[in-house]
């Protein structure tokens, strides 16, 4: 192969179609980076924001008319290739994930990542290269959701709601929710609701039928990973002293989050806005990812798993809703 690659590239903003497997320069590790070659990479909605840009003012920081970074991906497993001088951390040989959002990058669809060092952890004992890519991205934000910027959580036996059970960041959040005791109700697409329910959810909703902010329920926790309904509207659906949170949406429902956070938790006795204080790659929360893994609380769910050669089919099975849990690109070790 010598000193090019295979990796994902686009060059404008539009559906998955838009991405291409192009031959590239394998990039050399300097001062505190590390090189790793890719085994698996997953798909995060975040990766398909960034193709269509969502919410649209992201395109202020990313290209107005096309972006500026043609790489694609964010999450990967592999083996560490090479590091830089002042790595102190890893090894070659060594099996790492990453979160390249820590690094501030993207590329993680491709034969070879290079990224800071911060932005790798060791993969858990035992675990595939195709389990550990799912972790990075969605398990953060998934046990990030279980906490306000302050650390107020709920307690044990508290009712705890997940709007999005069923996707990238939804599985993980059910599962770390019952480890944490609650309650859990996961809203998802009826044809979904047994998946949700094999993840440990004592009760589902069908969103397709039931709205869940007029259904009369009282909820001491939510969690929406994409946000559908009005602040206001969810609201209604919690206890005194309750707590909502986004971790996404449209351009509307991100504004009308952030000022929920600024505006509508001042006053009264509920939280509800949208989730700022994501930290990628924290290394206290990967550990306690890492806790509940061992403690066999936490399990990745593989739904596909595609060829980096089919990367476009991978994202597009993802855009489409069709996944229940994780989409994973495999990556060739030839």
């Amino acid at each position: 192969m010598g000193d090019r690659m295979k990796a994902a590239y686009y060059g404008r903003y539009g559906p998955p179609e838009v991405v291409q497997i192009r031959d590239v320069e394998r990039p050399t590790p300097s001062d505190d980076q590390v090189l790793v070659r890719v085994r698996a990479a997953s798909v995060n909605r975040a990766d398909l924001d960034g193709l269509k840009p969502k919410p649209g003012f992201v395109r202020l920081f990313m290209g107005l008319r096309a972006p500026r970074s043609h790489e694609v991906g964010i999450d990967a497993a592999g083996i560490v290739e090479a590091v830089g001088p002042g790595v102190t951390r890893f090894k070659p040989g060594d099996e790492v994930m990453t979160d390249l959002f820590a690094a501030g990058r993207f590329g993680a669809f491709a034969e070879y990542v290079c990224a800071r060092e911060k932005a790798f952890e060791p993969i858990p004992p035992g675990m595939s290269f195709e389990e550990a890519a799912t972790l990075p991205h969605s398990t953060v934000l998934a046990l990030q959701g279980m906490r306000l910027r302050n650390g107020r959580t709920f307690k044990s036996g508290d009712k705890v709601l997940i709007d999005g059970a069923s996707g990238n960041v939804g599985p993980f959040a059910v599962q770390i929710a019952k480890a944490m005791g609650a309650e859990v109700t996961g809203v998802a697409r009826g044809d979904k609701l047994d998946f949700v329910r094999s993840l440990g959810a004592d009760h589902v909703i069908d969103y397709t039928a039931v709205d869940y902010t007029r259904a009369g329920e009282r909820y001491d926790w939510i969690v929406a990973v994409d946000a559908h309904y009005a602040v206001r509207a969810v609201r209604r659906a919690l206890e005194p002293n309750g707590v909502y949170l986004t971790m996404g949406g449209d351009t509307g429902s991100i504004f009308a989050a952030l000022g929920g956070s600024l505006v509508m938790s001042r006053f009264g006795d509920k939280w509800t806005g949208l989730m700022l204080w994501w930290k990628p790659m924290h290394r206290p929360d990967v550990d306690t990812l890492k806790e509940l893994i061992a403690a066999g609380k936490l399990k990745p769910v593989i739904d596909r798993l595609y060829p980096l050669d089919q990367v476009v089919d991978a994202l597009r099975w993802v855009e489409d809703g069709h996944a229940r849990g994780k989409v994973v690109i495999t990556v060739s070790d030839g």
